[in-house]
């Protein structure tokens, strides 16, 4: 029987396997802005990582009880969910560039006056908390600007690339500073943690300065704050991938997220070892993070999110079961490496699918109800977490908190019809 030409054509293109491959993987690093950002993040987000290291770990010394470690992660967190309309409009409306280069001044201020403060001699949980309060309030207005930012830097078939390894810097940036910090709170103290979180903030500074406006192209809208929010969250209604993605964020962070927490916890209160052995497990989490990038990126082929969805978030809850199992640091090293493979499978992917489904008009204030999403829910578990930690211990804790994710995955899983839509194409409309 004989075939049209263009059935012939789409028979042929369905034999040409999926691109795969390092070079496809690591294709958004060709574009020199996007490196350019990329290595002033990782810079910038390594000192973030080694003060989130250095709060906990001397609230705990100070007052041997984790709910105010919790309280630390939920004040810091909280302004980016409650600025997520001003945030989201802001980088809808300025140039996210200029956003981001003001923020990181602000924020480099800020990490500053801890360091000086705590020389000045403050031990008080209740200051140390405000001051790194003051700093969440810089992020919340900034957060949705640099997810949104990512984009104007590739062209958009290089977009899925850009997203994940700007997950990876993260996520690289998690394994090196608290492996860092524990080491430098060993030897010198502190303060050292604070001072070099501080001058880090000049990596992403310098990188944005070298960024020449000209080449980001942003489509702006200047909408009243709470009519683009509005707007916003109908078109969110309107779009069930992107549904679905922030659902699964919110899961990741409510449950799973505040392990970052607990592992400074278990460490100093169940392993009971010193501060360079926190600093080591914490990066671990950074370093299973890494070992998950050759799956997100697409080193390995283009797999369907909703497959990479489906499989990580039962996976993600047996790895905090194991976690908060574990009585020993090899153990929870082993778990601690599974979380951060699945958690940057979970968090990257479905960031991905938002970003690739919202259109461009409007995809700073659909990112900040997504990021608003994400930090409300994690700041709100860590809190509440740590707070029945106080009363019954972090071990059944921890096992209860993967326990609701295995459910949440047994639920995503039965319904392939709404994981599906993570693979919506882009809304050119």
């Amino acid at each position: 029987m004989s075939r049209s030409p263009d059935s012939a054509s789409r028979s042929d293109s369905s034999d040409v396997p999926p691109p795969s491959g390092f070079r496809h993987g690591l294709r958004a690093m060709r574009h020199q802005n996007f490196r350019r950002f990329w290595l002033g993040a990782v810079v910038s987000n390594s000192g973030t990582w080694l003060q989130n290291l250095a709060i906990p770990f001397v609230l705990l010394e100070i007052t041997n009880e984790p709910v105010w470690v919790g309280i630390a992660a939920f004040s810091a967190l909280i302004p980016t969910m409650l600025l997520g309309p001003v945030s989201g409009n802001v980088a809808d409306r300025f140039p996210r560039r200029t956003i981001l280069i003001i923020s990181s001044c602000l924020a480099a201020i800020v990490a500053m006056a801890l360091w000086a403060a705590w020389l000045a001699g403050l031990r008080s949980p209740g200051g140390i908390i405000a001051i790194a309060a003051l700093g969440g309030v810089i992020n919340g207005f900034s957060i949705a600007a640099w997810q949104s930012f990512i984009p104007l830097l590739v062209p958009t078939e290089d977009l899925p690339s850009a997203i994940s390894l700007n997950s990876l810097q993260f996520n690289i940036a998690r394994a090196i500073g608290p492996v860092v910090g524990g080491i430098f709170i060993a030897a010198f103290g502190v303060s050292w943690a604070f001072l070099i979180n501080g001058v880090s903030f000049l990596g992403v500074f310098i990188a944005l300065l070298f960024i020449d406006p000209g080449d980001v192209k942003q489509q702006t809208d200047p909408r009243p704050i709470f009519a683009g929010f509005t707007e916003a969250l109908r078109y969110i209604r309107g779009q069930p991938g992107i549904m679905v993605g922030i659902s699964v964020a919110i899961a990741v962070a409510g449950f799973g997220y505040p392990i970052i927490s607990f592992v400074v916890i278990f460490a100093k209160q169940v392993y009971d070892v010193g501060p360079v052995a926190v600093g080591l497990l914490s990066g671990l989490l950074g370093i299973g993070s890494i070992l998950a990038a050759p799956l997100v990126t697409g080193v390995l082929g283009d797999i369907p999110r909703a497959t990479l969805i489906r499989w990580a978030l039962p996976f993600y809850g047996a790895s905090v079961m194991l976690f908060g199992s574990s009585t020993e640091p090899v153990r929870g090293s082993i778990a601690i490496v599974l979380i951060g493979f699945m958690f940057l499978t979970l968090v990257s992917t479905s960031n991905i699918a938002v970003q690739t489904i919202v259109a461009d008009r409007i995809r700073g204030r659909v990112l900040a109800i997504r990021i608003m999403a994400f930090t409300g829910a994690f700041p709100v578990g860590s809190l509440v977490q740590t707070a029945l930690a106080g009363e019954f211990g972090p071990r059944p804790v921890v096992v209860g908190a993967g326990i609701c994710l295995l459910l949440i995955g047994a639920v995503f899983a039965l319904n392939p019809q709404a994981l599906a839509r993570l693979d919506d194409p882009t809304d050119n409309a």
